[in-house]
């Protein structure tokens, strides 16, 4: 299983579940998790309270969480990637080992169809 940092999940986050969170809620993520902005920053450029912007920030990343919790699609999507890089691993070694060229061409194809999934 893959650990990732909460900044990064929360990015990954946004960008699948995004657009079911208010337009309002998903700038300030964005702007917070994306673009590196401070709180001060965002509470200036929205002209609210910086309390406030820390109130939409977790009321938006609670929900992102929800939807991830319901729905599961970074989950499924992290492990698809990581058993797409095992078996890319062993097309590798397999391709090594192989002095067929019919077998070789065969095997990069499908190399080739598997990094286009990830």
């Amino acid at each position: 299983m893959i650990i990732i940092e909460k900044n990064v999940e929360i990015s990954i986050l946004c960008q699948i579940y995004g657009k079911l969170l208010t337009e309002k809620q998903f700038m300030i993520l964005d702007d917070y998790y994306n673009n590196d902005l401070s709180l001060s920053e965002i509470a200036e450029n929205y002209d609210i309270t910086r309390q406030a912007v820390r109130d939409i920030l977790k009321k938006g990343e609670n929900k992102l969480f929800e939807y991830e919790e319901k729905l599961g699609f970074m989950k499924k999507t992290m492990e698809q990637e990581e058993k797409i890089a095992i078996i890319l691993s062993e097309i590798t070694k397999i391709k090594s080992k192989s002095s067929d060229k019919e077998v070789s061409k065969i095997l990069e194809h499908i190399k080739h169809e598997l990094n286009c999934l990830v």
